[in-house]
């Protein structure tokens, strides 16, 4: 294969209202079919007037730069002086938000297009309007990376490409099969267009030729190349790793957020293993361990479990006189849940070491002893969890069934079912969470 990679000159001052595809056109650059056309984001942000109001002085613009990053913000992942690494509202993790103060006027500084894919669209529709071929377009910017030094060019929009080359479950030139080989193809564009257009240069534009590549024909641009927060192994930031690292355990709970909705691949057991060992560490009394965790594991267990308790909830509902559509409705809900999730799991209380009192109030005293210590154990299996990088949502669902369901899991009558944990990667990351003021919840004396 021979690529042709060349810059195109003379596309001149972008202001704002420009259309991008008329400027590459009207430089006379000769277009072919199935070229990548690479546009770099700064001048796709002046041509959307995505600029951002930086006054005249150097104090001036700094603070300028730093409200736009606020602006640009969803999460901050680490913080050293006045350089911040952050997650943006498009996904991306990337040094100060994608702002950029170079390459513009003294008075604004550049944030990233508004939605890249979408700017790469209109750019590629443009061109075959106006030049009549059928091209991809990719928008290029400079990030940074991980353990390495130095800056390179990657995508942040694309259009017509797929953006991702899929070398799973193909055979190399030895035999061995191809397991976790994906390639950015788009990333690697975009850097090779950066070779020919340079930092200082005023060629923002460039054309890949030559390359054979599969078309996007869902239109989802560069959006298959954004890890979804569930398989970030690094997902944490410096100031929450530092927490955690330093034993505290509140970064933890935080992060811990009830999650409804699952992406159907199983996870390594050895996960669920660890969090179930970190969960009957809670305290309890006596010295007695009262806590039994039902690991639901088949899918005829599931079944056989999910039917008890639906007809339990039926006749349970219906003679307390709730009108059926309603009952159907809590029912679909509670199935979406637990018939979702890749596991379930169900913790018991086993009163079995509790002091048999004489008097009722004791023996009340008593019970509320192992249901807290029940209650510890529950939320050391969440947030161990969310240490393993995986989503739970504990719901009541069993605790008003108990008898189908000891039925349905051929557990001891001695054993209280309390409820269920779903258990799964989430489908999609868990949005923020308002913040609380703890102390409308604390009393002082």
């Amino acid at each position: 294969m021979t690529l042709e990679v060349f810059g195109v000159e003379e596309i001149g001052e972008v202001s704002a209202g420009e259309d991008i595809a008329r400027l590459i056109v009207a430089t006379g650059v000769e277009l072919r079919d199935r070229d990548v056309v690479v546009v770099t984001s700064k001048i796709v942000s002046k041509a959307e007037d995505r600029l951002w109001p930086a006054g005249g002085g150097s104090q001036q613009r700094e603070r300028a730069r730093q409200a736009a990053i606020d602006s640009e913000t969803v999460r901050v992942v680490a913080e050293r002086g006045p350089t911040r690494i952050v997650e943006t509202r498009h996904g991306f993790v990337v040094a100060s938000a994608g702002v950029d103060a170079s390459n513009v006027d003294t008075d604004v500084i550049a944030l990233l297009p508004e939605d890249s894919d979408a700017s790469a669209r209109h750019i590629r529709a443009g061109l075959a309007e106006r030049a009549g071929v059928d091209v991809a377009v990719v928008v290029s910017d400079t990030f940074g990376r991980p353990w390495r030094n130095g800056l390179t060019d990657v995508a942040i929009g694309s259009a017509g490409i797929a953006a991702i080359r899929d070398f799973r479950g193909r055979t190399d030139a030895y035999g061995n099969d191809l397991k976790m080989t994906e390639t950015a193809l788009v990333d690697e564009i975009a850097s090779a267009a950066e070779l020919v257009m340079g930092k200082l240069d005023g060629v923002p534009v460039a054309v890949v030729r030559g390359l054979a590549y599969d078309d996007d024909p869902g239109d989802l641009g560069v959006r298959p190349m954004v890890r979804p927060a569930a398989e970030d192994m690094f997902r944490l930031g410096t100031d929450e790793a530092m927490r955690l690292g330093a034993g505290d355990p509140v970064a933890l709970v935080e992060a811990r957020r009830s999650v409804r909705d699952f992406r159907p691949d199983r996870v390594d057991p050895a996960r669920l293993q660890r969090a179930l060992a970190a969960a009957v560490t809670a305290p309890a009394p006596h010295h007695t361990t009262p806590w039994r965790f039902v690991l639901v594991d088949t899918d005829e267990a599931r079944s056989a479990l999910l039917s008890a308790m639906r007809q339990a909830w039926a006749d349970d509902l219906a003679d307390d006189g709730v009108d059926p559509a309603v009952v159907q409705r809590r029912i679909a809900r509670s199935d979406a849940l637990l018939g979702a999730a890749p596991y379930l799991v169900v913790p018991c209380l086993v009163t079995d070491g509790a002091h048999d009192y004489p008097d009722e109030r004791r023996r009340r005293a008593e019970r509320e002893m192992f249901l807290v210590s029940m209650g510890a154990a529950v939320e050391n299996l969440l947030v161990a969890l969310t240490a393993e990088g995986l989503g739970s949502c504990w719901v009541s669902s069993t605790m008003f069934c108990p008898d189908p369901v000891r039925r349905a899991l051929g557990l001891p009558d001695a054993w209280d079912p309390m409820g269920a944990v779903a258990i799964g990667r989430p489908a999609v990351a868990p949005p923020p969470r308002p913040p609380r003021d703890a102390r409308r919840f604390v009393v002082e004396r």
